[in-house]
């Protein structure tokens, strides 16, 4: 008896075939919208999360084109090497258009018309913040906190109001791209950021006066960047939102007791 299997053959799966069409992409949006919705998420912030995945993807591709770009052959004539250079260019307008688009739907219908407000005015408009607005900036901040110093006991559970009163200091286009600013903020003030959180955060000498309160919840983060980026505009929303002014005054303080402060 021959006890040797018969040779397996994989089948090949053609990437191009296995590609969801337009079909196949809104059934996957609908199946999301529907599931989400039964856990009381409203469809109107889904659909902004979705848009502004889709506008990552496509900036992605852009990426990917500015590389197709730089990749011209350079053996086959200067003709060739401008053919190349337009077409690809073509396609990386294309996909800027495609970015733009969905940037607006994830900014949601509070965010100005490009046409009626122009470049220059988006960053000043500030629409009522929404309840995906401050998820995502929950999302952006925990990790970053979380890099200075640990999870506190003391921690005054008010991040919802305290990120409330941060993003209504931001235009649509603002809280768009607020996960990615974040990290910027604290990639170049990592040092200053660790130091601050070791002699005010949990587990310093200070660790239960009030002044510093704010240290013990990932949404200082966010406060800090604002008190860098725009503290008049901070100061106003604070008093608005109706959040404890100490609190603000202790991180402006401990900020500027800092190094370069």
């Amino acid at each position: 008896m021959n006890s040797e299997q018969p040779p397996s053959h994989e089948a090949k799966v053609d990437p191009m075939a296995a590609r969801p069409n337009a079909a196949d992409v809104r059934n996957a949006k609908t199946t999301l919208l529907e599931l989400l919705a039964r856990t009381g998420v409203p469809e109107e912030e889904t659909g902004q999360l979705i848009a502004l995945v889709e506008a990552g993807a496509l900036a992605e591709a852009r990426d990917a084109v500015a590389q197709v770009v730089a990749g011209a052959p350079g053996n086959r004539g200067e003709r060739y090497r401008l053919g190349w250079t337009d077409g690809t260019r073509t396609v990386d307008d294309a996909l800027l258009r495609s970015t733009e688009h969905a940037l607006w739907r994830a900014m949601g219908p509070d965010a100005p018309s490009a046409a009626a407000e122009g470049p220059a005015d988006t960053a000043h408009v500030h629409p009522p913040v929404a309840g995906v607005d401050v998820e995502r900036a929950k999302v952006a901040v925990t990790p970053l906190y979380l890099a200075c110093t640990h999870v506190s006991d003391l921690d005054p559970e008010v991040s919802q109001d305290v990120l409330v009163a941060v993003l209504g200091t931001m235009s649509s286009a603002e809280r768009a791209g607020y996960a990615g600013h974040l990290d910027e903020f604290a990639a170049a003030w990592s040092e200053r950021l660790t130091r601050l959180y070791a002699e005010y955060g949990p587990g310093s000498d200070v660790s239960i006066h009030g002044r510093y309160s704010l240290l013990h919840s990932p949404s200082s983060i966010a406060v800090l960047e604002r008190l860098v980026s725009a503290p008049d505009a901070l100061r106003e929303e604070w008093d608005r939102v109706e959040l404890p002014p100490v609190w603000l005054e202790g991180l402006a303080k401990a900020w500027d007791a800092g190094p370069g402060g």
